[in-house]
């Protein structure tokens, strides 16, 4: 009965079928306890974590002989570790060195500092291809840094910047972080509270020749009262 959690030579298809319900489970809630991680921005702690974990418990998916419990447990306790190491580091400022790497400048006021690409195993080619996928070009970089997370940040001349309203000494009203009044021709009333009434939705969708909400896909607002919708 219990041939899913214990292994068995001839697993039957359910026996995989539960084996993998409960992995993902597990991991998802490893995932939950241990925070949430941008993928953009996975450090080496990280994918190492990942690789280790991924390993650990995908073995028993793929050999129904293997029980499940040891892995569950070595995933456990592979989660804790990098718990504490991620703690450790956010504690320890000297320990979050041996951690993370520091971020390595490649370039320094417009000039390519070349003992840093052999340092870090980079052609001229992966630079030049960075600048152009931040949107620059090499004679407007002022500062090129590899980043710990693997990733290279641009930081523009003065003169090749755009210009800001803040440049022309102008205040634009804030825009903040835009509420969802309306989704798929859904009023969001949890969020229309923050905001308005029903009646103060609808005079706005007639404002822009809407009768109905339901023919809405998408209405949001932010804190400088601008309205973006789109029809279905």
């Amino acid at each position: 009965m219990f041939e899913f959690w214990t292994g068995a030579e001839d697993l039957p298809v359910y026996g995989f079928l539960v084996r993998a319900l409960i992995v993902y489970l597990y991991i998802f809630i490893m995932i939950k306890i241990l925070g949430q991680r941008s993928m953009g921005s996975i450090d080496p702690l990280d994918f190492l974590f990942g690789v280790i974990i991924g390993d650990v418990v995908g073995e028993p998916l793929s050999s129904g002989e293997i029980p499940l419990g040891g892995p569950l447990a070595a995933a456990a306790l592979i989660a804790c570790l990098h718990l504490f190491l991620s703690y450790i580091a956010l504690k320890m400022p000297r320990f979050r060195r041996v951690i993370e790497d520091e971020p390595i400048i490649l370039m320094e006021k417009g000039k390519i500092l070349h003992e840093q690409l052999r340092k870090v195993k980079m052609t001229t080619e992966s630079l030049l291809m960075d600048i152009r996928l931040n949107g620059a070009s090499i004679d407007e970089v002022d500062y090129a840094v590899l980043e710990s997370n693997g990733q290279i940040s641009i930081i523009k001349k003065s003169e090749a910047q755009s210009l800001t309203p803040k440049d022309m000494l102008q205040t634009p009203p804030p825009k903040g972080y835009p509420t969802v009044l309306i989704q798929d021709g859904h009023v969001i009333d949890a969020n229309l509270k923050k905001v308005g009434t029903r009646s103060w939705l609808t005079d706005q969708l007639h404002k822009r020749g809407i009768r109905n909400y339901t023919e809405v896909f998408l209405l949001t607002m932010d804190e400088g009262g601008q309205i973006y919708f789109s029809k279905k």
